[in-house]
């Protein structure tokens, strides 16, 4: 009697687990989180912090030691160039004056005996009463003491130098930022020169030296449009241009970063130096285009919500079109080469003059692209390749106070046209299934990613994410139908 008992039970228990493997997993449900296809503006931009300062701060120091007898200037002062700011004791450098002074006269005193002496013993060497070796003694003492006599005049006047360097006077116009000193406190210029005032320039002239990465510097370029906020001003936009990105590195906790620097009009004066700036560098924008949230680009569904035979419908229009070509290379047969061509040319118009922050003529603007889909493959979609790094020769001109007489070398422009990439996102069908879209996408602004694709229209459902009945989160699991090996072709920016 057990051993039918036995059997009869694991019986049951097999039942038991195969309804529970098979039967109620079938019956699990989803929820669905859609969102829709907008049209609208997609801004690239690039984030940094930086620093405003002035143009053009100069560090007011002084070349020789002494106590500090009077100060002309305060912070905040407005300043011109050639008045007194400070005044240091001049006593022991007038008393250094009076002693090269009194050297000068012994000097003179000297070279005059020394003269009276050769002229002398000249006299006599002519008329045969003196001889050679007294002669030679005369005109040597006579050269010794004309030396001492320029010795000593060098001598006066390094010692009125140093006085009249013991008055400081302001060596640009501008205002006083900073001031070191007090009165009635020692400077020591024995080994460097003490810092008594920093005076910045013009500070209706402002500009922010920002960090930038060095896997963000690729895309910034000379002439590039830049907004930044302050703490100070959090409400308010400010706007600048990107006039120099400097080629040294800055290491920062092993991270490499370079100097970008972004001109800015302070006509309000509401900037000051040293204030911290949030930035946001304008690397490419496209108007009105098609575009979907990232969510849907990296939503990847599991197994049982794919309608198989889409997938594998829509996967060979995507890996072969007519004699084994991608759709998207079929440029110039039909409507839609025409229409992927306009749309090229429009996006690389766009991001030229967006590099050159919009002031290139209807003319210049149509030479550049030009000289872009020149670069281009026939018949291809692949990016432009910028220029080369370069050197511009310019006309010498003073900036940040230097004035050049160098060319100045510039690094490859950037083209956002790069961004173009495919993607998938996944639709509902009528029967309940998930089936895909492959479309080309373009720029990116962390949230919403340009689309191009004729299968989606504006205010198309897509779908962000699938949560199962038993509040699992659903979903970024890879796609079981895909081929073993295979990346899955979902995703926004690569």
């Amino acid at each position: 009697m057990k051993r039918p008992v036995v059997i009869s039970a694991a019986v049951i228990l097999l039942g038991v687990a195969v309804w529970l493997l098979f039967f109620r997993g079938g019956t699990k449900k989803y929820e669905f989180r859609f969102d829709q296809v907008t049209e609208g503006d997609i801004t690239m931009s690039v984030t940094a912090t930086g620093t405003i300062n002035a143009v053009i701060t100069v560090e007011v120091g002084t070349q020789v030691s002494g106590i500090i007898l009077k100060l002309y200037a305060d912070f905040n002062s407005v300043v011109k160039e050639g008045q007194v700011i400070a005044q240091i004791d001049p006593t022991f450098l007038q008393q250094s004056v009076n002693d090269a002074s009194a050297s000068l006269e012994r000097s003179q005193a000297q070279f005059a005996d020394a003269s009276r002496t050769l002229e002398r013993t000249k006299s006599l060497f002519e008329k045969n009463l003196e001889s050679q070796a007294n002669y030679d003694a005369s005109l040597t003492q006579f050269e010794s003491a004309h030396a001492a006599l320029k010795q000593a005049e060098a001598t006066l006047k390094r010692a009125r130098i140093n006085l009249a360097y013991a008055t400081i006077y302001a060596p640009i116009d501008g205002v006083v930022i900073d001031r070191k000193v007090n009165v009635g406190q020692t400077v020591a210029a024995s080994f460097s020169s003490p810092t008594l005032y920093t005076i910045a320039n013009d500070l209706r002239r402002m500009q922010v030296q920002a960090t930038v990465d060095e896997s963000d510097i690729g895309r910034i370029s000379i002439g590039q449009e830049a907004g930044f906020t302050v703490d100070a001003y959090p409400d308010e936009q400010f706007t600048g241009i990107v006039s120099q990105i400097r080629l040294a590195p800055v290491s920062i906790q092993n991270v490499v970063n370079y100097t970008v620097v972004i001109d800015v009009d302070n006509d309000r004066l509401k900037l000051m130096p040293g204030m911290t700036a949030n930035v946001k560098i304008l690397v490419g924008s496209v108007k009105s285009v098609k575009r979907v949230s990232n969510l849907a680009l990296r939503f990847q569904p599991p197994g049982e919500l794919v309608d198989s035979a889409k997938v594998r419908e829509t996967r060979g229009q995507a890996v072969g079109g007519e004699e084994g070509r991608p759709p998207e290379r079929m440029e110039g047969r039909g409507d839609q080469g025409m229409t992927d061509r306009r749309e090229r040319i429009r996006a690389i118009r766009d991001s030229i003059q967006a590099s050159h922050g919009g002031r290139l003529s209807d003319d210049e603007l149509r030479q550049e692209v030009r000289k872009v889909l020149g670069r281009l493959p026939s018949g291809g979609d692949t990016p432009p390749v910028a220029d080369q790094s370069r050197t511009v020769r310019r006309e010498p001109e003073t900036r940040f106070g230097v004035q050049s007489r160098f060319p100045e070398y510039q690094k490859s422009a950037y083209v956002p046209a790069r961004q173009v990439s495919r993607g998938r996102i996944w639709i509902l069908n009528s029967s309940g299934k998930l089936e895909p879209v492959y479309v080309r996408t373009g720029l990116t602004d962390g949230r919403f990613t340009e689309i191009s694709t004729d299968d989606l229209t504006a205010g198309d459902q897509v779908v962000l994410g699938a949560t199962a009945n038993s509040d699992e989160a659903a979903t970024q699991t890879v796609n079981p139908l895909a081929p073993t090996g295979q990346r899955p072709m979902g995703g926004g920016r690569r």
